[in-house]
């Protein structure tokens, strides 16, 4: 884990705990909720972060910043009421949904370019379930959290190929010597169920 962030067990049952009650306050009155002084102090520094949404059935949500362009005490709350109420791939979350619903947050590293003189290299230089990957090719972009070829048993190529299609590439385009690809790696707090116990997702 890079050393640039450190966050402890109790830090994630913060952030994940921040992030329902984000989506609740939203969601009930159309608030967005600013943390209090001393959490608003601890989590100042900027950096990248995800959450996501799982129900019984898989996926409901899932949107942040993989850039640490804005403070962590803000981006956890934008970044939660987006990933309920604005996933294009999804309908709204519903206020009668939340019981049912397990909160994660992965806090990013910043991404680093990874340097390669031939593509074949990605496959040595990239490790599942360690590393997510955002890929850039002309005007295109897309972005793969750690856990997500992990969750489906893939290897790097494959990882590889499903980033090039999120990106609305050809799953091939990793080869491309004129693509940049760039890898992060994620600290995941999780509910183990809905409201549940917080945890630390071993990467």
């Amino acid at each position: 884990m890079s050393k640039d962030i450190q966050l402890s067990d109790s830090d994630g049952d913060v952030l994940v705990k921040t992030a329902r009650k984000a989506v609740t306050e939203f969601l009930s009155n159309g608030n967005r909720m600013k943390l209090e002084p001393d959490l608003e102090k601890k989590f100042a520094f900027n950096s990248g972060v995800f959450v996501t949404l799982n129900n019984p059935e898989g996926l409901r949500g899932c949107i942040g910043f993989p850039m640490p362009d804005k403070k962590l005490s803000r981006a956890i709350v934008d970044g939660a009421i987006a990933a309920a109420t604005e996933d294009p791939r999804f309908s709204p979350v519903t206020m009668k949904e939340l019981d049912n619903i397990v909160f994660e947050v992965t806090v990013l590293t910043p991404p680093v370019e990874i340097d390669v003189s031939d593509p074949m290299e990605y496959l040595s230089k990239i490790k599942v379930g360690r590393d997510g990957l955002i890929i850039r090719h002309s005007f295109s972009s897309g972005l793969l959290l750690p856990q997500v070829p992990v969750e489906y048993g893939w290897n790097v190529e494959e990882f590889l190929q499903h980033t090039c299609e999120k990106a609305g590439l050809a799953r091939d385009t990793w080869k491309n010597e004129d693509v940049k690809i760039e890898k992060f790696e994620g600290i995941i707090f999780k509910e183990e169920t809905p409201n549940g116990i917080i945890v630390r997702e071993e990467t």
